[in-house]
C-alpha cells in the first residue's frame, strides 16, 4: 500500500510499525512525524489502550485530544497480558492528556473509570456503527443458502475467543451442522488439533481475507453466530450478524452481555457447560431476527464524534 493515499477526499498517511508477538504495536515514524507536525491539527482522534499511537499521540499533544480506548482490561496474549501492568503507568498518560474519552459499550465506560483516574465528565458512550445499506439484500442472499447448518463465527483466532467450545459442541451435533471460521491468529493450529482430535476437521471449513461482500454473504446464509469471547469492548461482529438477520449466540462476559435479549441473541455463561451450548445452538437455529434497536447507522455514529469534536474546541 502506499505511504500517502488520497481516498474519497482524505489524505491517508501509513506509516511502519514494530509489534513483538503481534503485542502493542510500536511505530517510530509516526512518533516522528507527529512529534514534527501535531501543532497542525486542531484535533487528533487517537484509538486504543492497547497499541502504542494513540502513546504517540498523547506524548506530542499541542491541541485537543480525543482516546477511543477500545478498553477491555487485560491483554489477548501471554506477551500482552506480561506487558499490561508493566504498561499501565504509560497507558495511563493518555487518559491524563486527552480532552475527551470516547468508550463503546457500557462495559468499557465502567471499566475506564473504575481503572483510571478519568472526570467521569468528559467520558462519552458512542457505539460501533453499521453500514445498514450493505445488509439490504439480505433477504435475497439467503434464498441461496445451502442445506447444511452453519455455525458461523468471525474474528482473530485467539484461546480467548472461546472457538474450543463450538468446536466441542460441533463434535456432540449431527453431520448436518457445518463451522465456518472467517479469520486468522495464532490459535488456528491448536483449533485444527482439536477438531481432529474430535473428528471433525472434514465439517470445518477456513476463510480469510474475505471481501466485504462475501463476508456479508456469509453472515447472511449462516443459521446462528456464535462468539464466547470473555473480552470484548463492544463486539462489532454481533451487530453485524445481527444486520443480516442471524441469531447469535454470546457469552455472558464483558461487553457481550449488553447484546443478549434472549429473543435474538442468547448469553452462555462461564464456565461452559458444552452440552448446555448445545442444545442452545439446535434451539436458536431458525429463530425470527427480531428488530434490534442497539444497532446504530455510522451516520449516526458520525453526529454523535462531532458534537463531540464541538465540545472540545
Amino acid at each position: 500500500l502506499a505511504k500517502i493515499e488520497e481516498i474519497e477526499g482524505f489524505t491517508v498517511r501509513r506509516f511502519k510499525s514494530l509489534a513483538p508477538s503481534d503485542s502493542y504495536y510500536l511505530s517510530p515514524s509516526l512518533h516522528r512525524y507527529l512529534k514534527r507536525t501535531s501543532g497542525e491539527y486542531s484535533i487528533i482522534h487517537a484509538h486504543s489502550y492497547h497499541a502504542f499511537p494513540a502513546l504517540h499521540a498523547a506524548m506530542t499533544k499541542r491541541n485537543k485530544l480525543i482516546f477511543t480506548p477500545h478498553y477491555h482490561g487485560k491483554g489477548h496474549s501471554l506477551v500482552r497480558n506480561l506487558l499490561h501492568k508493566p504498561y499501565k503507568p504509560l497507558g495511563s498518560k493518555i487518559f491524563d492528556k486527552a480532552d475527551a474519552v470516547i468508550c463503546v459499550s457500557e462495559y468499557e465506560k465502567n471499566l475506564v473509570l473504575k481503572n483510571f483516574n478519568v472526570d467521569k465528565r468528559i467520558v462519552h458512550l458512542i457505539p460501533n456503527g453499521v453500514n445498514l445499506d450493505e445488509f439490504k439484500d439480505i433477504e435475497k442472499i439467503k434464498e441461496s443458502k445451502e442445506s447444511n447448518k452453519v455455525i458461523l463465527y468471525v474474528g482473530r483466532l485467539e484461546k480467548y475467543k472461546g472457538l474450543d467450545y463450538v468446536i466441542e459442541a460441533l463434535a456432540r451435533l449431527g453431520s448436518e451442522f457445518i463451522l465456518e471460521i472467517v479469520g486468522k491468529g495464532p490459535y488456528k493450529q491448536n483449533i485444527v488439533k482439536l477438531a481432529n482430535k474430535l473428528g471433525v476437521l472434514n465439517r470445518i471449513r477456513f476463510y480469510q481475507d474475505l471481501s466485504r461482500r462475501e463476508l456479508i454473504e456469509k453472515y447472511a446464509k449462516a443459521d446462528v453466530f456464535v462468539l464466547l469471547s470473555k473480552h470484548e469492548a463492544y463486539g462489532l461482529a454481533v451487530a453485524e450478524a445481527l444486520a443480516a438477520k442471524t441469531p447469535c449466540i454470546v457469552a455472558n462476559e464483558a461487553a457481550l452481555r449488553e447484546w443478549v435479549d434472549d429473543k435474538s441473541v442468547f448469553g452462555v455463561d462461564y464456565p461452559v457447560n458444552v452440552e448446555k451450548l448445545t442444545e442452545l445452538i439446535k434451539n436458536v437455529v431458525g429463530k425470527e431476527v427480531a428488530k434490534n434497536n442497539k444497532l446504530v447507522s455510522w451516520e449516526d455514529v458520525v453526529a454523535q464524534i462531532k458534537r463531540v469534536y464541538r465540545d472540545v474546541l
